[in-house]
């Protein structure tokens, strides 16, 4: 099976790339989408640009496509720059870590319907914190990027996350009835390093808040 993987650089994503080896797949690329306007419904913005990083340290060919972020549109500019990548090369289907996103599950798999290719989705209605633990046992490095819930506050910025984060995470989750694994926009995040990595991406950044949200504004970033 040879297929595409879509990824923002977060937890997810880099999951589903995971599965997609494990079993024995072929990811001939990594496809990050760049939102050029201020908002998308399907795509993240956050972070984005470390998937090329993650690609490099995996030694899997990185491709990024612009959309405006117009939700009338956004899938249509995907789907022709998915075209061109694939114009020369035969691939059976697309990658995504989709987890209960009703809305960017249907999009991507009317796109693939119209690409002629297979939509995976690995990771839907996997239950929270099963998957959080398991990013954890697995080694995935992931830190926290963005927060925007009640419970957590701008001293998570730059938390990486072990079992000892992944407790506390827990217990506020509990306390003030967040998702925990973020599913709900409570947070996002960027993957340093995952099984299927070569290194780790070293990051450096500045903390901002605005009104309920903080976010890491990464400066700098490589693999190391």
């Amino acid at each position: 099976m040879r297929v595409l993987a879509l990824s923002s650089g977060g937890k997810d994503s880099c999951y589903a790339i995971w599965w997609a080896l494990l079993r024995g797949w072929d990811v001939s690329s990594i496809i990050t989408v760049r939102v050029t306007g201020d908002d998308s419904m399907t795509f993240q913005l956050p972070t984005v640009g470390i998937a090329r990083l993650q690609a490099e340290a995996g030694g899997i060919p990185w491709h990024e496509i612009e959309v405006e972020g117009d939700e009338a549109t956004e899938m249509d500019e995907l789907e022709a720059g998915i075209r061109r990548i694939t114009r020369n090369d035969a691939v059976d289907g697309i990658v995504c870590g989709a987890l209960r996103s009703d809305y960017q599950k249907t999009r991507v798999e009317q796109m693939c319907e119209r690409l002629e290719m297979h939509s995976f989705t690995p990771l839907w209605h996997h239950e929270g914190d099963q998957h959080m633990q398991e990013l954890v046992d697995h080694g995935f490095d992931v830190t926290l990027t963005s927060v925007s819930a009640d419970g957590i506050d701008n001293e998570w910025l730059g938390t990486r996350l072990d079992m000892s984060s992944l407790g506390r995470l827990r217990s506020l989750a509990s306390e003030f009835r967040f998702n925990i694994d973020g599913e709900g926009g409570e947070f996002e995040t960027a993957v340093s390093g995952a099984p299927w990595m070569v290194g780790r991406i070293e990051l450096e950044g500045s903390r901002h808040s605005s009104g309920g949200r903080h976010w890491l504004e990464i400066e700098r970033a490589e693999v190391v």
